[in-house]
């Protein structure tokens, strides 16, 4: 028996669902597994305990004096819960994270066995740091890189295999300095776009000492029977389907979303919660979504540091929960064609310590002059930064998904609704009304009657809108489900931190000649809608009308991962993020050269899968059925039928024999491509040609006919589980 129908046959005999643990109140078990302040209370001297808490509130540095008095107490919490094991949790430039595992345990001089954990080893660990992406900064022999505390997220108890090992969230960086993670620059432009904020923010009021980013990520996800994935090599391998053709029933009946959650996903569902609770992730939404085994779960806005790291950490979660209820996670943005991919809707705002969110239109003239000097600023950074967003979101996984079945598409634009569109226009009309000292008419202009309370139910959705306006937040849909929200984050914050700066630069000026403070922003405000219009955008992202309005505009529309990466090695991008202090030339190239390499290595894996399972398991079971139709013309022939006998058969033979030497040509071609590439030692002409001459070239070509074989060959040969059976089989 193949592994496709001992899959489908242990997947319909197996009737228990795993019931995981008892129904619990989530404020009984939430943060159960985590370091937050309340447990640093009960473990840490009052001297420590305010240190910790000023560097969690403030940034500010923890004397190493009392660092060994917070280890000593968050060791005594975590060995009061069973934990025997500690690591320093980081996000390296692998899009996953690493942690290296050591032991409380240790000898003293003499031989004595204790348990011990210092402040220095809390705030600081040398992992190896040659082996991992950094973009030529170190060379192997240059092995020495440093992972170093970061307070602003709580160390966790991670529980795994019946062990428990805490985990405190690190920076990583190398010997020479250079960040070789995503949270070092990710803190690096949220203290950037906080400064600028409040700068902006004081001009309305001066008691806002803080502004802090938020972050509320809705995470899509396929789930599928584990043996059925196992018996696919390419979603083993690639976490996507290489082949497969569309079953007759998809997503056309749109029965699916929010529909009923099947018992063995809920089961699972319920499961991983669980744990996602007790680790702080404070999840708040999950549903079905609009393809056949697809779901979504989300939760409440954090700071985007902490969601950031809830967001990875959940993956992991979610992935290993899964294989208790013998089931499969893809995170991949499109694991199968024909139907909606995968996302990871970013949903970002602004609060401050005042209590304001800056991105929710106020009741009052003042507070609405507010809201839409950030709601503008953030246009015009988007308008004049759109490479660099779409940069930030490019991978070759992620290029499947942009611009079909719901997901948004590779150009950048804004969508803001029509009634903040109409708000917009009355703003830039009114630069012939000359705004003066005499005209009040900024604090007399009450814009809240052109902006309903209501807003998030008055501004309509558009899901083909990558960046759009939905009520009190901007939703950054093109985010692909498998990314680290990180890279996103650091581009979006970056670029506005870098607006507001030179938005404040020009208020200042025309301060500076006499004209009052609200005149002077409404001033620059008008200026900034007319400079950044063209990236508001209202229609169907998907329309053709669109890609050719899109081009008169002047807006970006790069397809394709290497020439959208093409944005981080521009001058523009080197002396933004220079200037802010997220990157310096040196580290902004290294990522350029490690998200390339990323690019190229997918795409060859890819291509590799798709010529093993093409001249592997396709061709042999094809030449085999193949060969017993052959077999039957021959026998009609035999018994001296006429040729109208066996017309079908010899007609499908014809088919069969096309497709299969069509498969094995391009095959073979592909093979010669990947060579010529290989060959090319330029990573960003190498990136190109994979893209160009490998995928784009061979890889829909081959799976046409592949796709085509499905449907014509015996099922009771054919030996990869279809799509019928992956998405509709529970």
């Amino acid at each position: 028996m193949s592994l496709r129908f001992s899959a489908i046959s242990s997947l319909t005999s197996d009737a228990e669902i795993k019931a995981g643990e008892a129904t619990q109140k989530v404020t009984a078990i939430f943060r159960e597994n985590v370091f937050s302040l309340d447990k640093a209370r009960a473990f840490l001297s009052d001297e420590a305990y305010k240190s910790l808490v000023a560097s969690v509130k403030s940034g500010k540095k923890i004397d190493r004096s009392l660092a060994n008095q917070i280890a000593s107490g968050m060791r005594a919490w975590a060995e009061a819960k069973g934990v025997t094991h500690y690591t320093h949790w980081f996000q390296p430039l692998t899009g996953t994270t690493a942690e290296k595992h050591d032991s409380f345990f240790t000898l003293k001089s003499d031989g004595t066995p204790i348990e011990e954990f210092d402040g220095a080893t809390l705030i600081q660990q040398e992992p190896d740091a040659s082996s991992f992406p950094n973009g030529g900064i170190r060379a192997t022999f240059e092995a020495r890189g440093y992972t170093a505390w970061d307070p602003s997220s709580p160390a966790f108890i991670y529980e795994i295999a019946g062990g428990r090992t805490l985990c405190i969230p690190t920076i990583f960086v190398s010997y020479t300095g250079e960040s070789l993670d995503n949270k070092a620059p990710l803190l690096k432009a949220l203290e950037a776009l906080g400064k600028a904020a409040v700068d902006v923010a004081n001009l309305f009021d001066k008691n806002v000492t803080k502004v802090t980013p938020t972050l509320g990520w809705e995470q899509e996800y396929f789930v599928i029977d584990e043996a059925l994935a196992n018996a696919r090599p390419d979603l083993v391998q690639a976490g996507r389907t290489v082949f497969g053709a569309a079953p007759a029933k998809g997503q056309q009946l749109e029965d699916h979303y929010f529909g009923s959650i099947p018992d063995r996903v809920y089961a699972f569902m319920r499961d991983f919660e669980t744990e996602a609770y007790k680790l702080g992730i404070p999840l708040r939404t999950r549903h079905n979504e609009v393809a056949p085994a697809q779901y979504e779960v989300a939760p409440i806005f954090e700071e985007v540091n902490i969601a950031v790291d809830h967001n990875i950490l959940l993956m992991d979660v979610m992935t290993r929960v899964a294989k208790r209820h013998k089931l499969k996670v893809l995170l991949h943005e499109k694991p199968f064609a024909g139907i909606n991919g995968s996302g990871k809707h970013n949903n970002w705002s602004l609060a401050t310590d005042t209590g304001i969110n800056l991105l929710a239109p106020g009741k009052t003239p003042k507070t609405n002059l507010l809201f839409l000097t950030f709601f503008i600023n953030i246009i015009k950074a988007v308008h004049d930064n759109a490479d660099m967003l779409r940069a930030s979101i490019a991978s070759a996984s992620n290029d499947h998904r942009l611009g079909a079945n719901e997901a948004p598409p590779a150009i950048i634009s804004v969508f803001v609704g029509e009634y903040l569109t109409k708000v917009l226009n009355d703003i830039e009309t009114r630069v012939d009304e000359k705004f003066d000292e005499q005209d009040e008419a900024i604090l007399k202009l009450d814009l809240h009657k052109s902006i309903p309370e209501l807003l998030l139910d008055n501004t309509d959705r558009n899901r083909t809108s990558p960046f759009a306006f939905t009520g009190n937040k901007f939703e950054f849909r093109a985010v692909g489900s498998s990314a680290n929200c990180a890279n996103a984050m650091i581009t979006l914050n970056a670029i506005l931190a870098d607006t507001l700066i030179k938005f404040k630069a020009e208020v200042d000026e025309i301060i500076s000649k006499g004209t009052k403070k609200e005149i002077a922003v409404m001033q620059t405000l008008q200026k900034y809608i007319v400079d950044s219009k063209a990236v508001l955008f209202e229609g169907d992202g998907y329309s053709e009308a669109w890609e050719k309005e899109a081009e008169k505009r002047g807006l970006p529309n790069v397809k394709t991962t290497p020439l959208a990466l093409d944005a981080l090695a521009t001058n523009k991008a080197k002396t933004l993020f220079e200037g802010l202090g997220i990157y310096t030339h040196r580290e902004l190239e290294a990522r350029h050269e490690i998200e390339l390499e990323n690019y190229l290595k997918k795409v060859q894996i890819e291509g590799r899968i798709m010529g093993d399972l093409a001249l592997n398991h396709i061709l042999p079971v094809a030449i085999a059925y193949q060969n017993k139709v052959a077999g039957n013309i021959q026998s009609l022939k035999s018994l001296g039928l006429a040729e109208t006998s066996y017309k079908a058969q010899s007609e499908l033979l014809a088919r069969l024999s096309d497709h299969i030497q069509a498969i094995y040509t391009k095959v073979h071609e592909m093979t010669e491509a990947r060579k010529i590439a290989n060959a090319i030692t330029d990573v960003r002409t190498r990136a190109i040609a994979y893209e160009s001459q490998v995928k784009a070239k061979f890889f829909d070509e081959i799976r046409y006919h592949v796709d085509k074989l499905e449907h014509l060959v015996d099922n009771e040969s054919w030996t990869l589980p279809k799509y019928r059976e992956m998405l509709l089989l529970r």
